[in-house]
């Protein structure tokens, strides 16, 4: 009989599945395709000393920002963290622990976690101290260094469309670490767009298949801020 995964909203599709202490992993790049409705729901249910893994933190009021602003987060693992002062803030401070990885290395070690692969040679930050402390080796006349998957307690990703099933079809950008990230989940959360019934998906289409997620919820009153907005004159209004 097949399980039923879609709930009614964010806070009780993670009821049960999010604690104290958790390493969770959060799918987006900068503000597109995060899991707005998600991040909200663990603000409110307050889980603490969380281990994050994202490409980065969000803004100051926004994304993973509000959980970091909250007392919520102890460490993040990212590959850029620029637009969030309080972020600079609290690691200058030494309030927060921080794990910088390489942005492909970053992508890779999510992926090796959702393959089951324990560890990759890169020879990315071999010769930096993104290498100190870490095995090398050489292969071919060319020296690499060891980087360890990476697997999460959570996963929570945005996707555009799914079935009942958790087949996911991600649009555009937010292609980005959506999808690996669903994979590397213990237990895994698709915040959607749009849900279909069974069937309606073109099988071509899919990216992820439903068997890595757990549960769905339909994001409501989705913001999608931008970022940064970047703008050039109009014809009319150039001299």
């Amino acid at each position: 009989m097949m399980r039923h995964k879609v709930y009614p909203d964010a806070k009780s599709a993670l009821e049960g599945v999010v604690s104290d202490g958790q390493l969770i992993m959060a799918g987006g790049f900068g503000l597109c395709g995060i899991p707005e409705n998600l991040i909200a729901a663990i603000r409110e249910l307050g889980p603490k000393h969380l281990t994050v893994v994202s490409n980065n933190c969000g803004v100051d009021d926004f994304g993973l920002g509000i959980l970091l602003a909250n007392g919520q987060i102890k460490k993040m693992i990212s590959s850029y963290v620029g637009e969030n002062k309080l972020f600079e803030q609290l690691y200058l401070a030494g309030d927060l622990e921080l794990e910088f990885n390489p942005q492909g290395t970053l992508a890779e070690r999510i992926r090796a976690g959702g393959a089951g692969i324990p560890g990759f040679y890169t020879k990315t930050g071999y010769g930096t101290i993104i290498a100190e402390g870490k095995p090398t080796r050489e292969f071919n006349g060319q020296h690499y260094v060891l980087e360890t998957g990476l697997i999460a307690d959570l996963s929570i990703i945005k996707a555009w469309k799914a079935d009942k099933e958790g087949n996911l079809v991600y649009r555009k950008t937010a292609r980005n670490f959506n999808p690996m990230m669903a994979t590397a989940g213990k237990v895994t959360i698709a915040e959607v767009e749009e849900l279909v019934e069974i069937g309606d998906l073109d099988p071509d289409t899919i990216h992820t298949p439903g068997i890595y997620v757990d549960r769905i919820v339909v994001s409501k009153g989705a913001e999608k801020r931008i970022e940064k907005v970047t703008t050039r004159k109009r014809p009319e209004e150039v001299k």
